[in-house]
């Protein structure tokens, strides 16, 4: 499938499912080579609903133990991020002195992800390492936000779709990754 209307949108293939598991992979790897000797049991937390699919496919590959949450955030309205985390829910497990690891499907703008981060902080946690399926450096405007860990990288801005990546809530069970056609 080349192009796929959604909505009022129609969307054209960016990457296959394939391709994608394996860029997963790569990043199951960095994580591994950080976490695999660590005697401490890190605890994930994965942001819903986009990183679901991510989170789960990711651990598939993971060589060491950990503890999965899911926290619920919303910043987006339609294609537009609007800048202000709107709900923060979820998460009930004690992070202080935990290794962290928080699992988006995509940074954009970042504000987001510095605002869940700055929350997690609070905690005191032991460490806390950022990873996404889709980083856009390219469209940061939280220039401090560190990212460890991506599997994709896309330099250009366009509005993504499929994985887990929803436009207006439908899309996300689509196998590929699609973007907003011009």
């Amino acid at each position: 499938m080349k192009s796929i209307k959604v909505l009022d949108k129609e969307f054209v293939l960016y990457l296959r499912e394939e391709v994608i598991q394996e860029k997963l992979k790569e990043c199951a790897d960095k994580l591994n080579a950080k976490f695999c000797d660590n005697n401490d049991i890190p605890i994930i937390i994965s942001l819903l609903n986009g990183a679901a699919y991510f989170t789960v496919d990711i651990s598939k590959h993971f060589n060491f133990a950990c503890q999965i949450d899911f926290i619920k955030y919303t910043s987006y309205v339609g294609t537009t991020c609007s800048g202000t985390m709107r709900d923060l829910i979820g998460l009930k497990t004690s992070l202080e002195n935990r290794d962290v690891i928080i699992i988006d499907d995509i940074i954009d703008s970042g504000f987001t992800m510095s605002e869940i981060v700055s929350k997690i902080q609070a905690q005191n946690p032991k460490s806390i390492t950022v990873v996404t399926m889709i980083y856009k450096p390219n469209s940061l405007k939280v220039k401090d936000l560190q990212i460890d860990y991506y599997a994709i990288e896309i330099l250009d801005s366009p509005f993504i779709l499929g994985y887990g990546l929803d436009y207006n809530e439908v899309g996300r069970t689509l196998k590929d990754i699609y973007v907003l056609k011009d």
